[in-house]
């Protein structure tokens, strides 16, 4: 893949919602575990299927960044505390 096509790849799927990038990665995964795809085409995907998997664990790491901020104040009551 060129470092363009790479590049457009890689800000397409930062676009993504969590559940998106999720679904699509299944998907991708499906294909590649039926193995009717062309070697070209299942790199392509592959390539793709890593870049997802890398966007929805950053996205999970967000998420619980911003769970782990929650926090209990001593009267029982929820807060949040800043992330650092």
């Amino acid at each position: 893949m060129s470092d363009t096509k790479t590049k457009e790849t890689k800000s397409d799927v930062s676009k993504l919602s969590f559940e998106d990038a999720l679904a699509e990665l299944e998907q991708i995964v499906r294909g590649l575990e039926g193995g009717q795809q062309k070697l070209e085409d299942a790199i392509t995907a592959y390539e793709r299927g890593a870049a997802l998997r890398k966007h929805c664990e950053t996205k999970l790491a967000e998420a619980e960044a911003r769970v782990a901020a929650i926090v209990r104040n001593a009267d029982g009551s929820l807060a949040t505390r800043p992330l650092e």
